[in-house]
């Protein structure tokens, strides 16, 4: 018998909320219904769910988003309560059992808290349980200023070593071009390698109830890609898209490396995803080349400017001149150490008794650092 197999399915607010601004029970029965003929195909869901703040902004009767932190950590806390009992009564309807798991940055930024997290979705999935998953808006407050599920539906897809990640959104996927403005924009059906120029066209936040965009689904995809896990990006409200895509057919966007994955381990993948970045190290063009071509770790020499603080065992980005991130890994040292000795030999580090931290070792260890290209 196949062994089952696991997908986790992003849903933003656009595609959750009607135009109204409230849950769209219909579009949750629907899902549902798709969710299930999923699970008879031998598949495992699981629910990044997005749309607890404006769900709460509708009980709450507050027409338009607030920008102050207590009324939105508000919203979050009556809105999860809406979301989470709709999904029950509607998928408890099918006979689906749905579970709450709410994370925060706090969470995954702790290795330990990390681990536990995975280990308490594995054991839910091998209950034939379908988790619904979100971002405990009502504590986070990172989350609710720069929210993007998307990493979150990556991250959960990583823990879980899913076989697919799907991320709906109000658009049907990545374009050569803004659809909106460009006529001709023409729908990209796959992607294998997360360029510059991929990266440099998108934009910024899409809907007014969602706070992703298309580059936050950029940047999971090209984690999951290093991780060698395929993910979507497709309309949400295309009829089906789900059980089409368990069966193989094209939807949307798929995004899949050209290149075998990397060996990327547990602990690497925490570090692509799990925290955010402290910080950024801009390097020269031999040291990208080295980083990604021969495998080494980042030394000093070859550190052009430091941005941010932070402290040793923080993760960072590592960018090159042209300020694209292509890396991201764990910082030996404080900003400050780091500032005095960029461009140094070794030699220069190791006889700084300012550097004492920095002698002998690599300012980012490659056993500790996550290429994306």
């Amino acid at each position: 018998m196949e062994a089952a197999k696991t997908v986790v399915v992003k849903i933003g607010s656009s595609t959750l909320i009607d135009e109204n601004g409230a849950l769209d029970r219909s579009y949750l029965k629907a899902l549902a219904k798709q969710v299930e003929r999923l699970r008879d195909a031998g598949w495992r869901p699981v629910i990044v769910s997005s749309g607890a703040i404006a769900c709460g902004l509708k009980e709450l009767r507050i027409a338009e988003r607030p920008t102050d932190m207590p009324t939105l950590q508000a919203a979050a806390s009556v809105g999860q309560s809406v979301l989470s009992t709709a999904y029950a009564e509607i998928f408890g309807a099918r006979d689906i059992q749905t579970s709450v798991i709410l994370l925060t940055r706090h969470d995954t930024a702790n290795r330990h808290a990390y681990l536990h997290a995975r280990d308490t979705l594995e054991r839910l999935v091998s209950l034939d349980v379908v988790p619904i998953v979100n971002e405990n808006d009502t504590v986070s407050v990172e989350e609710i200023r720069f929210g993007d599920n998307d990493t979150l539906a990556a991250l959960v897809a990583c823990l879980i070593k899913a076989d697919l990640c799907v991320i709906f959104s109000d658009i049907e996927g990545l374009y050569t071009s803004n659809p909106q403005t460009d006529p001709d924009a023409q729908l990209l059906r796959e992607v294998d390698f997360v360029s510059e120029a991929i990266m440099a066209s998108a934009g910024g936040a899409g809907s007014k109830v969602g706070s992703g965009g298309m580059i936050t689904k950029i940047k999971a995809a090209r984690v999951l890609m290093v991780a060698g896990i395929p993910l979507v990006v497709c309309h949400g409200r295309r009829a089906n898209a789900l059980v089409d895509l368990a069966a193989g057919e094209s939807v949307g966007t798929r995004f899949v490396a050209q290149r075998k994955a990397h060996e990327i381990t547990p602990r690497k993948l925490w570090i692509a995803l799990g925290d955010a970045a402290r910080g950024a190290l801009v390097v020269d063009d031999g040291a990208k080349r080295a980083l990604i071509a021969k495998g080494s770790s980042l030394l000093p020499v070859g550190i052009v400017r430091v941005e941010g603080s932070f402290d040793a065992g923080d993760v960072v980005d590592l960018k090159d001149t042209a300020d694209h991130v292509f890396a991201r890994g764990l910082v030996a040292g404080s900003s400050d150490e780091v500032s005095l000795a960029r461009g140094r030999a070794q030699s220069e580090v190791d006889a700084n008794k300012l550097l004492a931290n920095l002698a002998h070792k690599p300012i980012v260890h490659r056993d500790e650092l996550v290429v994306f290209e």
